[in-house]
């Protein structure tokens, strides 16, 4: 069994004004879609006008990679802002990562939340709904990339928004399918022949090892690697290799 047909994409656009997180030319130049950070929990519009163009020229998927007003914690702490504030702050980012990427010959293909929003969306109703309503306001043909099982997908479906189940390259993942929480032992993987053997598995056989060892059923479009892990790059050249080894071909954001 093979998926068959799987994309690799990355959070890029992470700096903020002089701060660089990480290279991300490199990491464009091996993924097939690009996480834009939209500048509530990092980024800034010359970085997403210089991610943007280096997509562009690659012919790279966009995506607005959307969160909390959160700039000092990264957008990695929970906001209980009431859903009627965080569509417009939502809607405010698309817009504004979207007429960036216009500017420069590209546009917005999906969204996907970013930190502490996207493990909200997986039980928070309230929120989940909030990123359902942008997305619709702003553009109900862009895809919704999350997890599976989530109340975010529930809201998605029934809104009739696409959707685009994602796995994790460089995560650990606890025995409900959920990734572990940053800080716990397992919920970062490092090692490139770690990562290229667990994506393997993903793409021969749809599924993944928990840490516990629970084998977890998952059928994704998907995988993302993240360039503030540590050796980001040597990740997501292995996730690649691994993924065209398994004669995974690209074409989810096609």
């Amino acid at each position: 069994m093979s998926l068959g047909t799987l994309d690799l994409n990355c959070d890029v656009g992470e700096g903020f004004g002089a701060w660089r997180i990480s290279d991300d030319e490199a990491f464009l130049d091996i993924v097939a879609a690009a996480n834009v950070a939209c500048g509530f929990h990092a980024g800034d519009p010359r970085t997403m006008r210089e991610v943007c163009t280096l997509a562009v020229e690659r012919g790279v998927a966009i995506g607005a990679h959307v969160g909390y007003r959160d700039l000092a914690g990264f957008g990695r702490r929970f906001v209980d802002v009431a859903p009627v504030e965080l569509i417009d702050e939502l809607v405010y980012q698309l817009g504004a990562l979207d007429a960036i990427a216009r500017s420069v010959g590209g546009r917005v293909r999906y969204v996907k939340p970013h930190g502490a929003l996207y493990h909200a969306v997986f039980a928070h109703d309230g929120q989940a709904s909030a990123v359902v309503e942008a997305i619709r306001r702003y553009d109900p043909q862009l895809l919704l990339l999350g997890q599976p099982s989530s109340r975010l997908f529930a809201h998605a479906m029934d809104a009739g928004l696409d959707t685009v189940v994602e796995a994790f390259a460089d995560r650990g993942y606890a025995p409900d399918g959920r990734l572990v929480p940053r800080g716990l032992p397992g919920a970062l993987v490092t090692d490139p022949i770690q990562v290229a053997q667990q994506c393997a598995r993903l793409a021969n056989y749809g599924e993944l090892v928990a840490v516990d060892g629970t084998v977890l059923r998952l059928q994704p479009g998907s995988i993302c690697v993240h360039s503030d892990t540590p050796g980001g790059a040597a990740i997501a050249m292995a996730v690649r290799t691994a993924l065209q080894d398994a004669g995974v071909t690209s074409g989810t954001f096609a």
